[in-house]
């Protein structure tokens, strides 16, 4: 435990390093020189200066106390910023990996003086903040930032340890990358719209980490040249590198998107309503991608990347499939819609049990009917590709499954064979499908436009990269989707027509809510288009598709 009065200095007679309490709050300093110097470990552990050792102590067991969380998080945090890696490794259950990154905390990334100051114990858990500088060929820039440690007990010595992970010394750090300062490996990139508007992660925070991506895909076809940067090393070609600090500036190239800043703005203001939601926006025509957002727009691209199931949003395939295969012939077509069905023993049923009466197959879509979608599927068992007809039908019309490459990650939807009950729940949406946001508009996009163009975020001229394929819809299939989605987003009992009201234009919807294990609300799928614009959006445990995600998606495509 620190002992010190309130302002007083212990001072080293070797590296000027010290340890101050100031405002109540420890503060630990390691300045220019004086890493390695001072032994500070000695003073803060009880094994040194003048302090009784006992000769032997009793292997401890439980879980860690409230003091013992405290002495060992600061005594980990003082050593780290003096640079006695050894002896802050030795504060750890990792000494070899904690040891090596609290080395390169100097030595690859520079840090020429740190000020760590720890933040009040939660449980086991104690926050810190980070100032530090970076020092490379005479220039200094700060380098500041918040983390976490975590106290427990080891299994071997029984002695509170801190839990090692790499994202104690910085948040964004993993086993695989490392913090560095130098050169940077590409040049930084203006990323702008296709309109010329610059778009920057400050103004766009979800497209943080798709222009680090780009940035690393693109910087070296553009005309800049690269500059010195404090930045995480990912350690990975498939992983983009992620600037923190410049040194010293390079010069930036340009690099032309599909994307839309006015879109893009939107669709950032839309998902910050909820704590977990995502969105993606298409233009039909073109498959060019003009929005990109996440909540939390914490660096992993969920909209892109997320592969879960899509709910009822799936039926614009399946309605595709049914048309397809001569199940039904069109939006007039006569199907039953009761309030359960049994497909092999396993029960459906439909949201609040209702049914529709001598109904056709517009009028199950519009309410997403899901026991219409499984009662009216049974001659495929005739045919027998059941099992298969979906998967078929996604990849030859909507190019779900094929590989695409839009210019960056991305997940490109997965419909696989299923049996038995799996296969009547993959009819709407649930079983083993997976979908992202981008998949989803996607799919709205190739009803609308009535051809599958795949999504893209740069220009394939960039990089000639080979585009996905799919077949055209053929004509009446495409008409029957069109007129099924407007009545879901215009017809008085239409699942879609709240959160469209405010649409004009050509438009279209469908809704989805999907079931998630262990969840207690499902997640909220909606997808829609207006004109030359198709959105999809997913949001956490939203609920039905029109409460939550409904008007993320009209808030996108109001913005066209």
């Amino acid at each position: 435990m620190f002992k010190y009065a309130l302002g007083r200095e212990l001072n080293s007679m070797r590296s000027g390093a010290k340890v101050a309490v100031v405002g109540g709050v420890f503060v630990i300093v390691a300045g220019g020189v004086g890493y390695g110097g001072y032994n500070l470990w000695n003073g803060l552990s009880g094994n040194g200066g003048g302090t009784t050792t006992k000769s032997a102590e009793t292997k401890k067991s439980g879980p860690v106390t409230p003091d013992e969380v405290k002495q060992t998080a600061e005594e980990f945090l003082a050593a780290w910023a003096a640079g006695e890696s050894d002896k802050a490794a030795q504060l750890t259950n990792n000494s070899g990996a904690a040891g090596t990154a609290v080395e390169g905390f100097r030595s690859q990334a520079h840090v020429s003086k740190a000020v760590i100051t720890p933040g009040t114990p939660s449980g086991v858990r104690v926050p810190f903040t980070v100032a530090a500088t970076v020092t490379y060929q005479g220039v200094s820039k700060p380098l500041n930032y918040t983390s976490s440690l975590t106290v427990v007990r080891g299994l071997t010595t029984g002695k509170a340890l801190v839990d090692w992970q790499p994202a104690v010394i910085h948040p964004k750090l993993t086993k695989t990358a490392t913090l560095k300062t130098g050169a940077a490996k590409t040049a930084e990139i203006k990323a702008v719209d296709h309109d010329g508007v610059e778009l920057t992660k400050e103004k766009y925070p979800s497209l943080g980490p798709i222009l680090d991506e780009l940035r690393k895909r693109y910087g070296a076809k553009t005309t800049g040249t690269p500059g010195v940067e404090t930045f995480i090393d990912s350690g990975s070609d498939s992983v983009a590198n992620t600037s923190l600090v410049t040194l010293t500036k390079g010069k930036p190239g340009e690099l032309k998107t599909t994307l839309d800043a006015g879109v893009q703005a939107a669709a950032e203001k839309a998902v910050k309503r909820y704590g977990k939601a995502s969105v993606v926006a298409i233009k039909p025509s073109t498959g060019e991608v003009r929005a990109i957002a996440n909540s939390p727009a914490d660096g992993y691209n969920t909209a892109f990347m997320g592969s879960q199931a899509p709910g009822s949003t799936m039926k614009i395939v399946t309605a595709a499939m049914m048309m397809d295969q001569g199940i039904v012939s069109g939006p007039n077509a006569k199907v039953e819609c009761p309030a359960t069905v049994s497909w092999e023993g396993v029960p459906f049923r439909n949201l609040d049990h209702f049914k529709i009466d001598n109904g056709t197959f517009e009028a199950s879509f519009r309410r997403s009917c899901n026991t219409a979608f499984i009662k009216a599927i049974g001659p495929l068992n005739e045919k027998g590709i059941e099992n298969t007809a979906l998967g078929d039908t996604a990849r030859k019309y909507f190019g779900i499954g094929v590989e695409w490459n839009t210019g960056i990650p991305s997940f490109d939807g997965k419909v696989p064979p299923s049996q038995g009950g799996e296969t009547a729940a993959s009819y709407i949406g649930q079983g083993k499908i997976q979908m992202s946001a981008l998949n989803v508009a996607s799919i709205a996009a190739t009803a609308k436009s009535g051809a599958f163009k795949q999504p893209v975020v740069v220009p394939q001229s960039l990089d000639d990269r080979e585009l996905a394929t799919a077949q055209p819809l053929p004509g009446h299939i495409s008409q029957s989707l069109k007129q099924m989605m407007r009545a879901t987003a215009t017809a008085s009992d239409g699942t879609g027509r709240q959160a469209m009201a405010g649409l004009g234009g050509s438009k279209g919807a469908k809704t989805g809510s999907a079931e998630v294990d262990n969840q207690a609300t499902s997640n909220s799928w909606f997808t829609g288009y207006a004109d030359d614009l198709a959105a999809a959006a997913v949001v956490q445990s939203g609920g039905h598709g029109g409460d939550a995600a409904g008007p993320v998606v009209a808030s996108v495509l109001k913005a066209r």
